[in-house]
């Protein structure tokens, strides 16, 4: 694991697409009651940033009544960071669902963590049709657990430059419950090694999924992006259906779909995974060219961009 490497890595396929410009048209005159959008690779741009133009559009919206929700796969490890991209405002969805705040009222509202024993089993069963994997894993169960360092095998590479306990394999699970486990392949592409999890993880014991980083990771069943934006949605009273959503990675597919089948409107960066531009036939621009800021300026800002 180096020090230098940079805070934010580059979106799927080296971010082809990410400064694509998009022609919207004419969006139609659906309205969404709340707004909800990944992060790395969909709000922020390469350099890990919210530019002055989305953020004037993220504060437009919170002014005219309409919620910003940030569904990010970042653990509580880099709950400041999401603070800083949310200004601090409303509910985040934090490791793919298993962790929800209100950063307003810095209340806690989901933590859900894998039990060892059930950790190592699905590791075991990745590990039969994908060889050895190198792991890394984020404590859970209790919210102190949860912001403590990330444990990490020796020559896993770990791309965030953050403090992390580097651990021989037999020491990377703690005794205790995890958030999440993280698998890389030395031979196999995230994609493949996806795959290969899915035929063999059944969802009741584990979910798994990747956010386009190198790795696939192993979640508790039923924590997806799609189950913590309920949380939010619960707290703020608004259906899946009147959502508006964005994302980029196959990570955001489930609440991209639980948006689009409740008659919502779910949208992919142009940089997006080909799964998650096979989902959904909305596109904007990428997330170099201020994409979710320009879908909002031309669908809930009346087409006005916000002062910057």
């Amino acid at each position: 694991m180096s020090a230098d490497r940079p805070a934010v890595l580059p979106a799927f396929g080296g971010s082809a697409g990410s400064d694509v410009v998009v022609d919207l048209g004419d969006l139609g005159p659906w309205r969404p009651k709340l707004v909800a959008s990944d992060l790395d690779g969909t709000l922020l741009t390469s350099g890990g940033e919210v530019s002055p133009r989305t953020r004037a559009a993220l504060t437009a919206c919170w002014d005219a009544g309409i919620p910003v929700v940030g569904v990010t796969g970042r653990g509580p490890r880099l709950l400041d960071s999401v603070r800083g991209a949310l200004d601090g405002r409303g509910i985040a969805v934090l490791a793919q669902g298993g962790f929800v705040v209100d950063l307003e009222r810095n209340e806690v509202l989901r933590t859900v963590g894998l039990p060892r024993a059930q950790a190592t089993a699905v590791i075991e069963r990745i590990e039969a049709v994908a060889g050895e994997l190198i792991v890394a894993v984020e404590d859970a169960a209790e919210q102190s657990e949860a912001r403590s360092p990330l444990r990490v095998q020796h020559g896993f590479e770990w791309p965030y430059p953050e403090p992390a306990h580097l651990l021989p394999r037999h020491q990377v699970l703690p005794a205790g419950a995890v958030l999440k486990v993280f698998l890389r392949s030395s031979t196999l592409g995230q994609d493949e090694l996806l795959a290969r999890a899915r035929d063999v993880v059944d969802p009741v014991d584990a979910e798994v999924t990747h956010a386009g980083l190198g790795f696939i990771e192993v979640l508790p069943p039923g924590i997806t992006k799609a189950t913590g934006l309920a949380i939010a949605l619960e707290r703020y009273g608004v259906g899946f259906g009147d959502v508006l959503v964005f994302g980029d990675m196959p990570n955001d597919l489930p609440m991209l779909q639980a948006v689009r089948d409740a008659g919502g409107r779910a949208v992919a960066v142009a940089n997006a995974h080909p799964d998650v531009r096979a989902t959904t036939p909305l596109v904007t621009s990428g997330h170099d060219a201020d994409g979710v800021a320009r879908y909002l300026e031309a669908l809930v800002l009346d087409g006005e961009a916000p002062g910057v």
